[in-house]
């Protein structure tokens, strides 16, 4: 990296207060282990990692039976690590089973709320029962122990339930994004031989309907071990007669305002709107095999019926149609048949703890996506430990995270919610739907605690007024939690002061689905500096290393690493142990590399700069992509940012950054303003490292959990092959920065 970087420096922003650090479960665990600081506990979590590990299994109350005979086994190398030997564990028991006492069981386990308004809770009782009435259905469908099945659903409570219902029967559960392609959904299928898939028929995203299920048969159809495809319906809101008046008079009123000019483009939008649904009704007709002449025949007579102003409908019972290659079934008669059969069928599955428990596919930042397996002791352990000691979560906790069940932190918000005992609060939809402040709505409404928000979601709340906040009752907030990218320190400190009124800590954490959640985590007892993590994930010997695989000194920045195994770390790569070892394990002996670039300041605070891969060598000099996006984000009319090296005769790279501005009528041709910016990097960062070219886009390729994709920029950029796009949330970004590259 170039000498001047923009994290150093940073002042502390929050220090805890004694109240919090008196409540905190992380001092009740260090009370449990007899030391007063927390680098005396850091400290003791790394010089002996087994027994740190059992003093975590103690605190969360993890009973294996039979016990581990031993707790860990290195036989087979640092890359192999074997844990809790001999021991069994079904982690479902500990999630619901265990809370079925007078205290816990009366209490909210899932609260949910989706785009529409409508809301579903469960309690802990509730949950069990409905967990069993699954497991029962879906062994009475010949599914059980060892079976793949996946899950394409967005975050709804069903989805917690089959994932629960899944790892009950000792099944190995294969969560997919909800708004995944059909090849992407395929390919996973495939990877692991899924037995079953659910889906759901549709759901509501900013007011329109995303149609599922039809993605899911196609890719079944191409998963030749795919037998049986559950569906279930969407969730929609049931509204009144009231407010449906309601409802229209509003949308009336604000089209008498417009002007005729603007009421005849409003026409013409809801007519091309009317047409795009009709156009995606044919498609649909003709992916379930409907022949091309009866499709034509219906064309023509829904344009009849139209003219007339009646309502069309059809039928196509008697219509010869080819039958799929695995049955469908349906949500509602699987959990018939778990009713009927629950006290023979819903028993827990006696499963070890090193038994697969789910196959987790990464986002695709960098080629083809990895199949992480982890089991039964792994992943929800991690999960739960972090939870309890970073974000301060335990009996009656109310978390919510912006996730999807398809990205490492939906796993790891229900295994580790349960575990602790918490109450899982999920809000289904866009976050700004339909107004700006939707989110913090929410969590007024559900009085949410703990808050897991992405920075790009940041960067947009920011841009839309500093007021919204205000307007809700946020006074059960306790923290944020954010993860899945680095921060800029703009709108770190517009979240931190706008809405936390500088008295909320911001919990940054940075891992991986390979880690089962963070490297790097902010912690209640902890000062926190912006952007910054302030230490290590306790158990993680966490350090930075350079090209010869020796720690920097502070204020340096190199490789993050990890020296020592840990229970969260993935048991490799579903069925590619090579590719696993080449991945992690192949530059330095012994060493885990993560693959992202990180730095220490003076005070002991930690930054993650950006992936190792996407590092540039401008003029001689390493810099990361996220110093010089930093420093683009800072200026008022840029909300996003993304930097890529493309090859220069002169330079060897030169930087072109892309830039997304504030407003809906920005001005994407602005050569003054891309003037300005290139002055703003070169002043901080020097001339030579001044990007060579800026572009305006109206959005940057980002994954389904918000991280951008930069591989997929450069490659747009220079026409090549980006590899694996399954992941990619906006395609149409990708052909916005083709255009840039012609």
């Amino acid at each position: 990296m170039n000498e001047a970087n923009t994290f150093e420096h940073q002042p502390i922003a929050w220090k805890p207060t004694e109240d919090i650090i008196k409540r905190a479960q992380l001092t009740r665990f260090m009370k449990q282990i007899g030391v007063s600081t927390f680098d005396e506990l850091y400290q003791f979590s790394i010089g002996d990692v087994e027994k740190f590990t059992h003093e975590v299994l103690r605190f969360l109350d993890i009973k294996f039976n039979p016990p581990y005979e031993k707790l860990l086994d290195l036989s087979d190398g640092a890359a192999f690590p074997h844990w809790c030997v001999g021991a069994g564990l079904n982690v479902v028991s500990h999630c619901i089973d265990r809370w079925q006492t007078d205290e816990m069981k009366d209490q909210s386990a899932i609260i949910w709320e989706g785009e529409e308004g409508n809301t579903e809770t469960f309690t802990y009782a509730e949950l069990l029962e409905q967990v069993k009435f699954c497991a029962a259905g879906l062994r009475s469908e010949g599914l059980g122990k060892g079976d793949a099945i996946g899950i394409h659903l967005p975050m709804i409570p069903e989805t917690i339930i089959l994932l629960l219902a899944i790892n009950r029967i000792g099944a190995i559960a294969i969560p997919v994004f909800s708004g995944y392609g059909v090849d992407a959904i395929a390919s996973r299928m495939q990877a692991v031989g899924a037995k079953a898939l659910f889906t759901i028929n549709d759901f509501p995203r900013r007011g329109k309907r995303i149609y599922a299920s039809q993605v899911a048969f196609e890719a079944a159809q191409k998963s030749p071990t795919v037998e049986k495809v559950f569906t279930m319906s969407g969730k929609y809101r049931v509204f009144t007669d009231e407010e449906r008046r309601e409802k229209a008079k509003k949308e009336y009123e604000e089209y008498l305002k417009l002007t005729e000019e603007e009421k005849a483009e409003h026409r013409r939008k809801r007519e091309l709107e009317i047409e795009q649904t009709r156009e995606e009704m044919f498609e649909r007709m003709e992916k379930h095999g409907i022949p091309p002449e009866e499709i034509a025949k219906a064309r023509q007579e829904l344009q009849e019926i139209t003219k007339k102003g009646g309502v069309w409908a059809k039928s196509f019972r008697n219509t010869n149609i080819n039958p799929p290659s695995f049955q469908i079934s349906f949500w509602t008669k699987l959990l018939e048949r778990g009713k009927e059969t629950s006290e023979t069928l819903s028993h827990l599955e006696p499963t070890d703890a090193e038994d697969p428990l789910i196959i987790l596919y990464t986002s695709g930042t960098t080629g083809k996506p990895k199949g992480i397996a982890h089991t039964h002791c792994s992943f929800p352990i991690k999960a739960a430990q972090d939870m309890a000691f970073g974000t301060d979560v335990g009996k009656g906790t109310r978390i919510s995270w912006i996730t999807d069940i398809g990205w490492m932190m939906g796993p790891w918000l229900i295994y580790g919610a349960l575990i602790r005992g918490a109450t899982i609060c999920i809000y289904d939809g866009a976050p700004d739907f339909p107004e700006a402040d939707r989110m913090w709505e929410f969590c007024a409404k559900h009085k949410v605690e703990i808050l897991g928000i992405s920075p790009t979601l940041v960067r947009a709340l920011a841009t839309k007024g500093d007021d919204l906040p205000k307007k809700h009752d946020l006074s059960n907030l306790r923290a944020f939690a954010s993860t899945g990218e680095p921060w800029n320190p703009a709108p770190w400190w517009w979240l931190f002061e706008k809405v936390g009124n500088s008295k909320l800590p911001i919990i940054n954490y940075s891992g991986g689905t390979e880690i089962s959640g963070g490297i790097l985590m902010g912690n209640p007892l902890l000062p926190i500096k912006p952007c910054s993590f302030p230490a290590p994930c306790l158990g993680i010997d966490a350090c930075i290393l350079d090209d010869k695989g020796e720690q920097v000194e502070r204020g340096k920045v190199g490789e993050l690493a990890i020296r020592k195994p840990w229970i969260g770390m993935a048991r490799g790569f579903w069925q590619e142990p090579e590719r696993y070892l080449e991945t992690y394990w192949s530059r330095f002996e012994n060493i885990w590399v993560h693959g992202d670039w990180a730095m220490q300041d003076e005070d002991g605070h930690w930054y993650i700069l950006g992936r190792s891969d996407d590092t540039l060598k401008v003029a001689g000099k390493r810099v990361g992509p996220a110093e010089v996006e930093s420093l683009l984000v800072a200026h008022a009319n840029v909300a996003e940012a993304a930097v890529i090296g493309v090859p220069d005769e002169m330079k060897g790279t030169a930087m072109v950054a892309f830039c997304v501005l504030v407003g809906e009528h920005a001005d994407f041709q602005s050569a003054a303003l891309e003037s300005e910016l290139k002055k703003l990097v070169a002043k901080d960062m020097g001339k030579p490292l001044a990007p060579s070219k800026i572009y305006f886009v109206s959005a940057l390729p980002k994954t389904r959990n918000a991280k951008v994709m930069r591989r997929v920029i450069r490659s747009a950029y220079l026409g090549e092959d980006a590899g694996d796009l399954s992941a990619l949330e906006n395609p149409n970004a990708v052909e916005e920065i083709e255009r840039f590259g012609k």
